[in-house]
């Protein structure tokens, strides 16, 4: 053993000093070439539920398939309770396609962001707005206002915007636009919001579960006791009926059973795995946690398997033996079509994706760089001008595989947590996205319970930054409290920061204004140094 780590200190050795380690600043970061190998392999391991999530979600809004696939086409053909056979099967292949693109989008925009931006950073179609492009603007099946084509082509446009506004730098200043106490508070209101979308159904152990009274409640109730949401209306003579072409809701209400899920107290297990490998200081904490929980669950026949006797889980049990298979992308890439830009509805998804994705990702790759120590005192950090190009190129090319906008994912902070800090980390992700375009089965077939415990400690680790939130005076606190809280419960990154943002100059607005016309009055220059208002120069010099 003592051989090995002896072999394993030569080559750490021998890397840094050589091109590649000057090259990506090694040492002068204080890693090591097997720490960034680590923190990439629990980056990857932590987001690779997107190759799957992503593809369902995507493909929940039919991609290209339409009436014409069905084997009877009709218009109800493609909707419950009875879905065409013929349409059910292109759905399938979208999914599979769409695996593909994922892996392909994120390994290419991951790939960017190490070799040019050198962070510990990686990429993928994000959450939330994947979620916005299939269900909000495409719709159920294609029930939406856009088609999924026209879709694409949004944002395909969106991402050559968001390219210019980093080629010219615009991108840096808006970012430092954002006021401290609201940079301060988004790194921990991202905590929160992974930790929230670990401790639910779909992504993680499913301790919460919806309530028609309180909106969360407790749950980690049994697969076999859950139900569904639907929303309704009243008709005149007083019966309820579905709303058209709204969208029925996941198994996420609890019927019965409270804290008897089976996977939960497994996903609670591998939890407290975690937990005491953390405290141990044992490397690889997160890694060892998902792969005790998801080999577990790969066995049939048991309270805890992610393949339950089902024609779902049969599907997804035949498509796990396969081990590898390349499936290659047909009908999504190139699909866009610009033949709805001269309406109004196809410019109001353009510009929406725009201001989310300066928001979201301009304020994910501020919290991942803040979170790993990069930032300075003026808001700025090394490679933030490649960092933005790269995800914005990002968005360009997923686009032009068929997947919704490419961003800076904030499980990056799981490889961070392991001591990544160079680019390797990111091409280390970028190195298993491809192997994942032959192993696709395996990697899809993790279940959210083995990715929830990290993603709930990752929030534990992210929430050290409300330290540097001055709670005494109000008009910080209450933006920056504003932006954490809201980020969870709107599940929206951007709704956060637009708050806090909203809130700093609602609050401090007035006495700019008092400083300004002081100015005016005296003669001299308004700046934030030169302000007459103690109060209005400790705020602004926070911006």
């Amino acid at each position: 053993m003592e051989a090995f780590f002896s072999r394993i200190s030569r080559m750490n050795t021998f890397v840094s000093s050589s091109s590649v380690g000057r090259r990506f600043k090694i040492s002068d970061r204080g890693t090591t070439f097997t720490t960034e190998l680590r923190a990439g392999t629990t980056t990857f391991l932590t987001m690779a539920y997107i190759l799957a999530v992503n593809a369902s979600i995507i493909s929940d809004s039919g991609a290209t398939c339409s009436l014409s696939d069905c084997l009877h086409p009709s218009p109800s053909c493609k909707f419950p309770p009875e879905v065409d056979p013929g349409y059910t099967n292109c759905v399938a292949r979208a999914r599979r396609e769409l695996i593909t693109a994922t892996a392909v989008a994120s390994l290419i925009g991951s790939a960017l962001m190490g070799f040019f931006a050198n962070l510990p950073i990686a990429l993928a179609p994000g959450m939330g707005t994947n979620a916005y492009f299939a269900y909000s603007v495409v719709g159920f099946h294609g029930s939406g206002r856009v088609p999924y084509r026209s879709a694409l082509a949004a944002v395909f446009l969106e991402g050559l915007l968001f390219l210019l506004l980093s080629i010219f730098g615009i991108r840096s200043r808006l970012a430092r636009l954002i006021p401290r106490p609201v940079r301060a508070s988004s790194a921990a209101g991202i905590g929160l919001f992974l930790a929230f979308i670990g401790l639910q159904n779909d992504q993680g152990v499913g301790l919460i579960g919806f309530s028609p009274s309180t909106l969360l409640t407790l749950a980690a109730c049994p697969r076999s006791a859950r139900g569904f949401v639907a929303p309704v209306q009243t008709l005149p003579n007083g019966t309820l009926a579905l709303i058209p072409g709204a969208t029925v809701s996941g198994d996420v209400l609890c019927l019965h059973g409270r804290m008897q899920s089976p996977t939960f107290w497994l996903g609670a297990a591998g939890f407290i795995l975690i937990c005491y490998c953390l405290i141990r200081h044992v490397k690889g904490a997160m890694i060892y946690g998902i792969i005790f929980i998801t080999a577990i669950s790969w066995f049939r026949g048991t309270a805890v398997t992610a393949f339950p006797n089902n024609p779902a889980g049969n599907e997804s049990y035949s498509y796990f033996k396969k081990v590898i298979d390349v499936h290659p992308i047909g009908s999504t890439a190139g699909a866009f079509s610009f033949s709805d830009i001269s309406h109004g509805r196809f410019w109001e998804v353009l510009f929406t994706f725009l201001y989310v994705d300066i928001l979201d990702t301009t304020g994910t790759l501020y919290s991942m760089a803040r979170f790993a120590g990069f930032v300075d005192e003026n808001g700025e950090f090394e490679g933030q001008y490649f960092a933005f190009m790269s995800d914005a190129t990002a968005i360009v090319a997923g686009s032009l595989l068929g997947t919704s906008p490419v961003t800076a994912f904030i499980e990056s902070s799981t490889g961070i947590r392991e001591g990544g800090r160079t680019g390797v980390t990111a091409l280390t992700v970028a190195a298993y996205f491809l192997i994942s375009l032959f192993f696709t089965p395996l990697l899809a077939s993790i279940p959210p319970w083995a990715i929830g415990p990290a993603l709930v400690l990752v929030g534990v680790m992210m929430m050290k930054s409300v330290t540097e939130i001055e709670w005494g005076d109000m008009r910080q606190s209450i933006p920056a409290f504003l932006t954490l809280l809201l980020m969870p419960l709107t599940y929206s990154i951007a709704y956060g920061l637009i708050a806090g943002i909203a809130t700093f100059i609602l609050l401090n607005g007035w006495d700019w204004a008092v400083a300004a016309w002081a100015a005016v009055l005296t003669g001299k220059e308004h700046s934030p140094a030169a302000s007459t208002v103690p109060e209005v120069e400790a705020i602004t010099n926070g911006i």
